[in-house]
């Protein structure tokens, strides 16, 4: 169908403006008017040649679909029917590319498809937890709630990993200048000083010549480290696609010192707030858990809560399965087993999550004031070893001199 154009006044006499998707003209002006707008202007939005090129448009993000859910929960709860709510927001969106799916959704709930079945359409928006947790409120009737729980639940997971990108930056960015800096001056600044060295005569010291001899080998095969490099980091994404690789790169992650008690962390919290959030929102606990597994995002997370399910699925406690895979820490299984037995398992799961998210802020914290002299004595030394090998012959002969 076409997009128009369209300028008019509401019937508060407001300027407004904006893009519908329409069979017709006619069929446009119809809609406005019943919209209680009168149209000054309206014609046929221009095709644009990018549209079909999926690399160009836009991405959903998740900041996207939050303000989203957050409004619909709005209007909803002020008593405006889905459809008119999602033609609304999908009028006002400002990304293409979302403005798009709304308009399907809105399409679809009006040919009598659900919500939720609609919203499964779409899973790069609106992921397996979203649709069921729609699918619950819709069910219940409380969808307005439900959506104000999951703009909550996305917002603070959103924060998790601001908080986790934001520890992983400065040592990368560390790294990866130092490794810059390094390489320049074993192609650059090396080979000056090798000239000067040659033009003195005599043997240089052990670590001025294995400088020398690293920049001559970083000169000849410079193509080959670089290609190398690419091909270690294809390799390493290749290897991670798989499912034993993954399983074993996910077990050295929580497993390394410093990152893996982070991550560990990260991974209880995220666990506890989904399943809680999904309890909350009347899924039964076998779908909430098999959800929570395919969201965890680390395999061995995954694989533990897989294993927990199948043993709830035969008849025993969360808590005992929980506490088997050696995962939980045995804090968390204690809290659990003290909801379940109280019947507020939603409720004590939301506590370890808050709790868990003050754990993150205290270890990002620590992590950060661990690295940060870290990576002070490893550019020092790698930058200032360079350094004073390239001094050492200088100095030896100014002692000869002296002497």
């Amino acid at each position: 169908m076409p997009f128009y154009i369209w300028k008019g006044v509401n019937s508060y006499g407001e300027k407004r403006k904006g893009k519908i998707e329409m069979p017709n003209e006619a069929m446009a002006q119809s809609h406005l008017k019943k919209m209680r707008i009168t149209v000054s202007m309206l014609k046929e939005a221009p095709k644009d040649m990018f549209e079909n090129i999926e690399f160009l448009k836009p991405k959903v993000t998740g900041k996207d679909v939050v303000i989203f859910t957050r409004q619909l929960s709005t209007m909803i709860d002020a008593g405006l029917p889905l459809v008119q709510s999602l033609e609304i927001l999908g009028e006002q969106m400002e990304n293409p590319t979302f403005k798009k799916v709304l308009r399907a959704i809105r399409s679809d709930v009006e040919t009598g498809t659900t919500f939720a079945d609609a919203m499964k359409k779409h899973p790069s928006c609106f992921d397996t937890l979203y649709c069921n947790m729609v699918e619950a409120g819709e069910v219940g009737g409380i969808l307005d709630t439900i959506l104000n729980r999951l703009a909550s639940f996305m917002e603070k997971n959103m924060a998790l990993k601001k908080k986790v990108k934001g520890a992983m930056t400065y040592p990368v960015i560390c790294i990866c200048i130092s490794f810059v800096v390094m390489a320049v001056m074993l192609v650059f600044v090396v080979p000056v000083f090798e000239k000067m060295f040659a033009d003195f005569g005599g043997a240089l010291p052990a670590p001025t010549q294995m400088v020398v001899d690293m920049s001559a080998f970083a000169q000849k095969n410079f193509l080959l480290i670089i290609g190398a490099m690419f091909g270690a980091v294809f390799l390493v994404k290749k290897i991670y696609k798989t499912e034993k690789g993954r399983i074993e790169m996910d077990r050295m992650l929580l497993n390394m010192p410093i990152i893996g008690p982070l991550l560990r962390r990260v991974a209880v919290a995220k666990f506890t707030r989904t399943l809680g959030t999904m309890l909350q929102s009347g899924v039964p606990i076998l779908e909430s858990l098999n959800v929570v597994a395919r969201t965890a995002g680390n395999k061995i997370i995954e694989m533990a809560v897989f294993r927990v399910t199948d043993s709830i699925s035969e008849g025993r406690a969360i808590a005992e399965p929980l506490e088997e895979t050696g995962v939980f820490p045995g804090m968390v299984v204690q809290m659990i087993n003290v909801g379940e037995a109280t019947g507020a398992l939603d409720v004590m799961l939301t506590k370890i999550a808050d709790f868990y998210d003050e754990e993150v802020d205290q270890a990002v914290e620590n992590l950060t004031a661990a690295i940060e002299p870290l990576m002070m004595v490893f550019l020092g030394g790698m930058i200032g070893g360079l350094v004073i090998a390239m001094y050492l012959p200088i100095f030896s002969m100014a002692g000869a001199v002296g002497g």
